[in-house]
Order: structure tokens, then C-alpha cells, then sequence
């Protein structure tokens, strides 16, 4: 197996471990939090220490030949105690059962490590071995009883998490369910792991040659694993975030037509100052959100009703319903009063009165993509505008003339049959 495919997995987890521990230093005493970075730092230390190149150098610079193989097993036992304690924690009780069980698991753990170490200490593995430590002293006393029992931890704790985390799933939903089905699958790839690793040690028992499923099957599975972990871990954590940011995301997106629309009849005046590169998608919806809010305030002295009653009497003549129609009626009274305000025409006395309802919240969302879609809305902004008073040009929006303009210049004209060469205009006339 490549060096990098232990250091990659390795990498990956610290660099994990290091967005996390700003978390950490917030609250180092939520057990919850606490259990997340001991996972990613056992992990992590279990691939960079099992690496051959950093087993070669670990049983160099302590003199003690294969030193590094109780290291490897100590720190893939804490990983799966962590594991284990997440879990506790992260599905929650009573405090008094939640401290009761991580202490049994801790305690637990701690033994088979102790144990781990004194049986290395008390058998005799002269020879280095970089990749092949488990079958090679699979039948040494006390060397092969510390393998074993390393095993059988590990393989405990991918039963006991699989077994925790389908149970869970089962009664919860969303990014939570998610996260659980991914461990399951991550356990599961461990539980392989572990059980490749004993079948080579059980063979070596039997004077059978198996080593290829400890020195290849298995590690295969161990990055696999490793990032299912991790990733089952952290989608209830990043999920919920990852979902508001692409709605913000995508709600900015969609709010650009009315943005702009409103922001072409502010003219010089911008409608909200430039907001920093760094700011969160939340915060560029919230100031957009803010920038059409004052946008309507602007044009509402030029908003006339009737623009949009007519415009929705289209809308449902041509099929659309009822809420369409009111976003496209909405949109074309938006788009006939910033072309008003654009112009800088005086607003006609009929216009800004009245109870017209602006809209707000999902339902701008709705006039957004009238403006950007809708024929009708089109054709207001294409219509003739009638002689008046404006400041800035010679034309102004005739309020008294769009509802006549919206029945008439906006209703869509039937097809004209092509004239043919031999056909000649009506000259009578």
C-alpha cells in the first residue's frame, strides 16, 4: 500500500480537526465538541503513525524494535473509544446515563490499551516489520495476544457503533438520518477491516499463507472508512448550514431581476452602499432584501393599480392561476413605475393612492421572475409613454392611459396570414 494513502487520509482529518478547533476553543467543555476533535485527532494520528515511513522512523528513534506497533494500536483503540463517546453523546439522555456509559466506555478502553503495552513489553519482536507486524508474530506469545486482542477492540466498537447508529437512524430524519446511514456504512468498512486483518491471523494459525488480506484487503478499506466516518459525522453539522446558504444563495440569485429594476429608477442614487467581498451569502440576501425594500419605497409615489389590475385580467385570460397572476400584475405595476421613476416624470395624481399591497417575503421571489419572464411586463416596459412634465426627459408614464394600454398594446395579437407576392395593399382608402 502507498505511503500516500495513509498521509492523505491524514491530511484530510487535520485539516478537519483544524476548522473545528476555533468550535473548541468556544466551548472545550461541551463533551459533544470534545468528542468530535478526539476523533479527528485519533484518526488522524492512527494513518500518520501506521504509514511504513513513519513506522520506520518510530521504531529508529526509540531503539525499540517495532515500538510503533502497540503506538498504532493504542491510537486506533482511542479512535474507536472517541467513536464511541460521540455517539453516547451526540444521542443525548440523561445526564447521569450519558456520564455512566462514557465512563464504562473509557474505562474499558483504557484497559485494552494497558494491556496492549504490557504484552508488547512482555514478548520478544526483534525483527522490524513495516506492514506485515500482525501475521509475521501472529503466532509469537504475548505479541500475537496483544494482535488479537487490538482485533477484537476494534471490532467491538464497529459493532457497537453500526448497531447504535441503524438503530437511531431508524427513528429520526433529515441531515441527522443522513449522517447515521453514512456511519453505518463507515463502521461497516471498519468491521471489514478488522475482520481481513483476523482472517490472515487466524490462517498464520493454521499454517496458511493469508497475509494479503492484512497487507492489502485491509488497508484498502481503512481510508474508505475513514472518510465515511468523518463525513457521516459532520453532515448533521454542516448539512443545516450547507441548506440555508444554498437557499440564500439561490434567492439572491432569483431577486436580481427586481433588484434591478428598482435599482435602474434609483438612477444616480444606489440603492444600498457595496458590501465587502467576504460577507456571507445570508448577510448579501438580507441587504439585497433591504436595497428592494427601500427600491419600493422610491417608485411607490408612480405604483398605479390599475396597471396591475389589467395586467393580472391577462394573466388569467391566458391560463395562468390566480397567484401567477397576481405576481405578473404585482411585476408590471413595479416595471410601469420605475420607468416613471427613470424618466423622472412627475407622478400622475391617480397614481400612489389607493390600498395597493406591496409585496414582501417568497412573494418577491415570485415578482422576480415576472419581471424576467413575463411577456406582459414586457410590453409595459415597451409601451408608449405620453407627453408630460418629467425632469429629466420629455415624457412621463400616463397613468389614464395604461389600463388602455394594457388591454389594448399588451393583449397578444392573433397571427397574421402572410401576404403573397400577387396580394397588393388596399389603395382605395
Amino acid at each position: 500500500m502507498a505511503s500516500a494513502e495513509y498521509y492523505l487520509p491524514a491530511i484530510v482529518l487535520a485539516l478537519i480537526l483544524a476548522i473545528r478547533l476555533p468550535n473548541l476553543v468556544r466551548a472545550r467543555r461541551d463533551p459533544l465538541v470534545r468528542s468530535v476533535c478526539l476523533v479527528l485527532a485519533f484518526g488522524g494520528a492512527g494513518f500518520l503513525f501506521a504509514a511504513p515511513p513513519t513506522v520506520a522512523a518510530v521504531n529508529r528513534a526509540s531503539g525499540i524494535p517495532n515500538f510503533s506497533g502497540p503506538l498504532v494500536y493504542a491510537l486506533v483503540s482511542s479512535y474507536s473509544a472517541s467513536c464511541l463517546l460521540l455517539i453516547v453523546n451526540w444521542r443525548g439522555g440523561s445526564p447521569d446515563y450519558i456520564r455512566r456509559v462514557s465512563r464504562r466506555w473509557t474505562a474499558g478502553y483504557a484497559v485494552v490499551i494497558a494491556a496492549l503495552i504490557v504484552l508488547f513489553f512482555l514478548g520478544r519482536a526483534p525483527a522490524d516489520r513495516l506492514t506485515d507486524l500482525d501475521t509475521y508474530y501472529a503466532r509469537t506469545p504475548y505479541i500475537g495476544e496483544m494482535i488479537l486482542l487490538y482485533l477484537l477492540g476494534h471490532m467491538t466498537a464497529a459493532v457497537a457503533t453500526t448497531v447504535l447508529c441503524w438503530r437511531w437512524a431508524l427513528q429520526v430524519g433529515g441531515w441527522l438520518r443522513a449522517g447515521l446511514w453514512v456511519l453505518v456504512a463507515g463502521w461497516l468498512l471498519n468491521l471489514g477491516f478488522s475482520l481481513f486483518k483476523l482472517m490472515a491471523v487466524v490462517a498464520r494459525w493454521t499454517g496458511r499463507d493469508w497475509d494479503v488480506l492484512s497487507t492489502i484487503v485491509a488497508p484498502r478499506l481503512a481510508g474508505p472508512a475513514a472518510a465515511l466516518v468523518a463525513l457521516g459525522f459532520m453532515l448533521p453539522l454542516t448539512g443545516p448550514w450547507a441548506t440555508t446558504t444554498w437557499r440564500a444563495l439561490t434567492a439572491y440569485r432569483r431577486l436580481g431581476p427586481l433588484w434591478r429594476e428598482l435599482a435602474g429608477a434609483a438612477r444616480e442614487q444606489a440603492l444600498v452602499a457595496p458590501v465587502p467581498w467576504y460577507w456571507s451569502p445570508q448577510l448579501r440576501l438580507t441587504r439585497r432584501e433591504a436595497g428592494i425594500a427601500d427600491g419600493l419605497s422610491l417608485v411607490r409615489p408612480y405604483l398605479d393599480e390599475r396597471v396591475g389590475s389589467q395586467a393580472r385580467t391577462l394573466a388569467l385570460a391566458e391560463g395562468r392561476d390566480p397567484a401567477d397572476a397576481a405576481s405578473i400584475g404585482h411585476a408590471a405595476v413595479i416595471a410601469a413605475a420605475a420607468r416613471g421613476a427613470r424618466h423622472g416624470a412627475a407622478p400622475s395624481p391617480s397614481a400612489g393612492t389607493g390600498h395597493l399591497t406591496l409585496p414582501s417575503g417568497r412573494e418577491l421571489l415570485a415578482v422576480s421572475r415576472a419581471l424576467r419572464r413575463s411577456s406582459i411586463v414586457a410590453a409595459v416596459r415597451r409601451a408608449p409613454l405620453a407627453a408630460g412634465t418629467g425632469t429629466d426627459a420629455d415624457t412621463t408614464p400616463c397613468p389614464e392611459d395604461l389600463p388602455r394600454l394594457s388591454l389594448g398594446s399588451l393583449a397578444p395579437r392573433p397571427p397574421q396570414p402572410a401576404r403573397t407576392a400577387e396580394q397588393k395593399p388596399d389603395e382605395s382608402g
